[in-house]
């Protein structure tokens, strides 16, 4: 079973939701309490085995690059004060085993191009791609729960989880067959009317792919809302591959939706071993 070293982080999209906070920040290093989202998802991804990171980026985005960069002045400035705890935190951002790479997105053609940008990277090698957007509250992570149905089955991977049936059109969608303990995709459409989806079971951020996807984005014609999606390439995929949708044990927050990351907030605040607790009493106060 070829390992899977190499995640893929699509981080180009201009966040125009959160604008204007996102007009010269990234919308993946808004923070949930004290550290960015990017930075979730990258722990994930390393706590899953992943040792080579891959970012897709774009304009504005090159405060990523320095967040997981060693920064000199900060980390002399604060060895100089001996306050070693901080200096610990931005010291560890990244174990030394990991290595990370920045490829820029020249158009914002879509989730299925900003993959394909990463092409020369994996070269054919299986490999994860992990959404920040989708922040995921789960222990082990999502994409280590991911890891292990890959390992076992050896099938491509979709994190998915039951969503709301009228939001079927902000999702890929999937239709599954049971065998034996895993559920096995046999279609999936990208953003469905309600009444035209197979299932309830969205796509979330989360995915275990071949290489041989690479092929299907590189001919794949525009779809949905003129972008090129990587749900049409996955359908492709599927003639060939078997794949398996796995609904993770855990929280996802939509990072990506105001109200989400609100919730998301709120819900780290209140567990943050520092702050939780006087957190808590603050928001009794509020709401009282």
């Amino acid at each position: 079973m070829q390992p899977i070293r190499k995640c893929v982080f699509p981080v180009a999209g201009m966040g125009t939701r959160f604008l204007p906070a996102t007009k010269a920040s990234p919308k993946e290093m808004l923070p949930i309490v004290d550290k960015p989202l990017i930075q979730y998802a990258v722990e994930e991804a390393v706590a899953a085995g992943c040792t080579e990171l891959v970012f897709i980026t774009g304009r504005n985005k090159r405060c990523i690059e320095d967040h997981f960069d060693k920064a000199y002045e900060l980390e002399t400035e604060l060895a100089y004060r001996n306050q070693n705890k901080l200096l610990d935190f931005v010291q560890d951002i990244l174990p030394p085993n990991v290595t990370c790479l920045y490829i820029r997105q020249p158009s914002a053609l879509g989730l299925g191009h900003a993959v394909l940008c990463s092409r020369a990277a994996i070269g054919k090698e299986n490999f994860a791609v992990v959404l920040a957007d989708d922040l995921i509250d789960a222990q082990p992570g999502a994409l280590s729960q991911m890891m292990e149905v890959y390992y076992r089955t050896g099938c491509n991977v979709l994190g998915v989880e039951n969503i709301d049936p009228q939001e079927t059109g902000a999702y890929g969608i999937v239709e599954i067959t049971r065998e034996d303990t895993d559920d096995y995709i046999q279609n999936i459409i990208e953003k469905p009317h309600p009444d035209d989806a197979p299932s309830h079971l969205g796509v979330v951020g989360r995915y275990i792919l071949s290489a041989r996807v690479f092929d299907f984005l590189t001919n794949l014609p525009r779809g949905a809302e003129g972008e090129i999606q990587l749900t049409d390439a996955i359908a492709r995929l599927l003639t060939e591959q078997k794949m398996v949708a796995y609904a993770f044990s855990g929280t996802r927050y939509d990072c990506g939706d105001k109200l989400g990351y609100l919730e998301a907030t709120v819900a780290y605040g209140l567990k943050h071993p520092l702050v939780g607790e006087d957190f808590r009493k603050l928001l009794q106060q509020m709401v009282c």
